[in-house]
């Protein structure tokens, strides 16, 4: 009896055990999943933010006093920016969309390592949300750009021999034809195989590159529906065309 009675504490203590074990695994396991989820939101909150820093619309704010946006294409990028203001404002347009995207997969990841948490690349997170912050941003109205220049500043950092294969393909194209939603669209359209071909030649993981690189491509062509009208009926402009008559002239001061 004695030795049925230590067999069954010793069975009890070995259960008990179990469970402890089994219960601490999981509230670390729910831990890890509520940092993951605090991560997730903190990175892309901040890079939607970012990424609503529409420097089109600054630019023409401080450069004339006035919203790209009654101009043109209505658009807030630097491609309308440099047909309504000019080259310089143009410049200052294209550093501040391009860095943003940058600086916002960058915080994105800083975030993520603060945090502890390793499940997935932040990079994709948070770039996403920058160009979403971007096409709509929260400080102008929701009323933002097409997303390009945003999205090569975070290639850069999330795939930058694309960017470099990109830009060797499509800047000579955009030299000779002088229309930049033609190079856009058709870059939008290549991104995502020329991310699976670099991918499979460096023997890397193909998923989450790929339905990124698909994600931003369907995002900045659905963004382009308006140019793809024009360059089908031979009436898009190009880079050096006059000004329409509706256009400034002078920034107002």
């Amino acid at each position: 009896n004695r030795k049925v009675s230590k067999q069954r504490e010793k069975g009890l203590q070995y259960s008990e055990t179990v469970d402890t074990m089994y219960w601490r695994r999981m509230r670390r396991m729910e831990s890890q999943i509520m940092l993951n989820l605090a991560a997730c939101v903190l990175a892309g909150l901040v890079a939607y933010l970012l990424g609503s820093i529409s420097f089109a619309v600054i630019v023409s704010r401080i450069y004339a006093h006035d919203d790209v946006r009654k101009y043109g294409s209505k658009n807030a990028g630097m491609t309308n920016i440099l047909r309504t203001y000019g080259k310089l404002p143009a410049f200052f347009t294209l550093l501040g969309d391009f860095f943003k995207g940058v600086l916002a997969v960058l915080v994105g990841r800083w975030i993520f390592s603060l945090m502890g948490v390793t499940a997935f690349d932040a990079g994709y997170l948070a770039g996403f949300f920058a160009l979403l912050g971007h096409l709509y941003p929260v400080f102008f109205g929701f009323k933002g750009g097409k997303g390009v220049l945003t999205s090569l500043g975070i290639i850069l950092v999330v795939n930058p021999l694309v960017l470099l294969i990109l830009l060797i393909i499509f800047l000579p194209v955009l030299f000779i034809t002088r229309i930049v939603s033609l190079v856009s669209i058709t870059g939008a359209m290549l991104y995502p195989f020329i991310t699976l071909i670099v991918d499979l030649c460096l023997r890397r993981p193909v998923l989450f590159d790929f339905l990124f690189a698909a994600l931003f491509s369907v995002i900045v062509i659905y963004k382009h529906r308006e140019n793809i009208k024009r360059l089908l009926n031979g009436t898009e402009r190009r880079i050096g065309d006059k000004k329409p008559s509706q256009e400034p002239s002078e920034p107002r001061k």
